[in-house]
């Protein structure tokens, strides 16, 4: 009796535990491997880009019929092998693609592993200067918590492959398989159309293109090793670099995020060709003309210093590699040249708030970063002080009366997102040390206000780059004696301003009092005045240096 007893108590201890909740044993796992495959194929469907986050472009991935035939067909060691590298493909697909909707987002173009690894930094400082330390690390926190719980999900989820029971496993398995090879066919075989679900491969031709792009990277670094070792600059006799201009001082001038849109866009141009007017008449008031017209920077939305680096150097700088490459290099910049020719050379830089040793390359004999420029005013959140402060620094600093020639440049910041507060134009016998900008930097809305809207966005711009001019027309005019200005826009603002497909053109300006100079531009054909004509020539950035060079040196012209 003792031995017919073991079955029926052996019977009492699992019976129940495999009847009782059968949910457990089928329905639970089902659940959580629905939320792997699911949260898969997010990952795997995510655009490059925000434009493409909408209902229509979506597709299934067939890479998650894949994981699934994989998922229910492998067991033991096997399946905790696939869980740990699915989630390991899966988080360095996730961040590529969120980096891609990121640059995308600010500069038109996805994310190059190879290249692009500094703009985490870049992007850190800018959030902290917009949001403040709280709030930026608040959302940074935020986000990386979202992005850990999404692969903490997948993980879980692919978990419940091994809690289904061995037949539902391999029957679940032939049919995962069964739809893999019927959809590998229709990917091969049959025309994909909008009005029907669509099947794609996602994960291969995504890697590709993004190794393709790396590899490109890395032949473009050596072209432009080779690019270095032809000058232009080289052909023009010592004696005769730049003597064309005499003793006249060069201001070269970078207006933040002024692009061909600011000028030709319905939404700014009739604002921004009435200023350009007004500047006009407010120079010519002063004995001033300008020449202008457009040149296309190797950037766009931000990484204003790759516009920089392209003009001064002569070479296409459209990348941080390619930037760091040249900060090593011997190629002159045109601030060096000018040192070389009997200027002193200076930068004014008041974006710049931490070591800057990319400022030997250049040549500078004197660096006026933020610290230097004597502001005791508050910010304007990320900008750091007012163009209007900036100017009257310059000129107390580097152009004292008797002064030598200088050749200086600068970079306004005034129209740098996130465009709140706007300044306004004071006086400028009343500027001092800036603490009378104070209740200006406290005005306005804060930028979380400003960009919860697309309109407001594209009306703080404006107001902006309306500053800026307006402030520039001013400056000219009081400040334009023995001068010759350059004024250009580094480029072209992020896509939420200029709208999907703008050109990457830019404004340039060249403004004097000395007419034979402005002939010496004859060449270039560009508009007289400070609107420059629809169809006037435009060429790239880095050939201003070669023309700037021959406009100006003895004997052109």
């Amino acid at each position: 009796m003792r031995n017919d007893r073991i079955p029926s108590q052996a019977m009492s201890h699992t019976t129940p535990s495999a009847a009782a909740n059968p949910r457990n044993r089928n329905g639970r796992p089902i659940v959580r491997i629905a939320a792997a495959l699911l949260v898969a194929g997010v990952i795997l469907w995510l655009p490059g880009n925000a434009a493409g986050l909408s209902i229509a472009s979506v597709a299934l991935p067939v890479e998650v019929l894949a994981l699934a035939a994989l998922g229910f067909l492998l067991s033991g060691r096997s399946l905790a092998v696939l869980k740990v590298a699915v989630t390991a493909l899966a988080a360095v697909v996730l961040c590529l693609k969120l980096a891609d909707i990121g640059t995308d987002s600010a500069f038109q173009r996805p994310f190059n592993p190879y290249l692009d690894g500094k703009m985490v930094a870049d992007g850190w400082h800018l959030l902290n200067g917009t949001l403040g330390p709280g709030k930026a690390m608040a959302l940074a926190g935020l986000c990386l918590l979202a992005g850990l719980g999404v692969l903490a999900l997948l993980y879980w989820g692919m978990g419940g492959f091994r809690h289904l029971p061995p037949r539902q496993r391999r029957r679940c398995g032939a049919l995962s398989a069964v739809l893999l090879l019927a959809g590998s066919a229709l990917l091969v075989w049959m025309p994909q159309s909008a009005k029907t679900p669509r099947l794609e491969g996602q994960l291969v031709p995504y890697l590709t293109t993004r190794s393709a792009m790396v590899q490109q990277s890395v032949h473009d670094l050596a072209g432009l090793s080779t690019d270095m070792q032809s000058d232009p600059a080289a052909e023009i006799a010592h004696d005769q670099m730049l003597k064309g201009l005499g003793t006249t001082d060069v201001v070269l001038i970078f207006i933040e995020s002024y692009g061909r849109s600011a000028v030709e866009d319905p939404r700014y141009a009739p604002r921004v060709t009435r200023r350009l007017a007004d500047v006009e008449a407010q120079i010519a008031g002063a004995g001033l003309k300008a020449r202008s017209g457009w040149i296309t920077s190797p950037t766009v939305g931000g990484l204003s210093w790759l516009a920089h680096g392209t003009l001064l150097s002569g070479l296409r700088i459209d990348s941080q590699a390619r930037y760091d490459r040249l900060m090593t290099s011997d190629r002159k910049s045109l601030n060096a040249l000018f040192a070389a020719s009997g200027w002193k050379t200076s930068a004014v830089m008041p974006a710049i708030t931490l070591d800057w040793p990319e400022a030997r390359y250049f040549g500078y004999q004197a660096v006026h970063a933020a610290a230097g420029l004597g502001y005791r005013g508050k910010p304007f959140n990320w900008v750091t002080m007012p163009d209007q402060y900036t100017l009257s620094a310059f000129e107390r600093l580097e152009r004292p009366a008797g002064h030598a020639p200088v050749m200086s440049e600068i970079a306004l910041i005034s129209s740098h997102a996130p465009w709140t507060p706007i300044p306004k134009l004071i006086d400028w016998e009343a500027v001092g040390d800036g603490t009378v900008f104070n209740p200006q930097a406290e005005s306005g809305d804060s930028p979380s206000v400003v960009w919860a809207s697309p309109e407001r966005i594209q009306a703080q711009y404006l107001d902006s780059i309306d500053y800026v001019l307006e402030t520039l027309g001013s400056y000219m005019a009081r400040y334009g004696s023995n001068t010759l200005f350059v004024l250009v826009g580094d480029h072209q603002p992020a896509a939420v301003v200029t709208g999907e497909g703008a050109s990457r053109d830019v404004p340039m300006h060249i403004v004097t009092s000395n007419p034979a100079l402005l002939q010496r531009l004859d060449g270039w054909n560009w508009t007289p005045g400070m609107t420059p004509e629809p169809d006037t020539p435009v060429f790239p950035m880095q050939e201003f240096r070669e023309k700037f060079l021959r406009s100006f040196s003895a004997g052109s012209g």
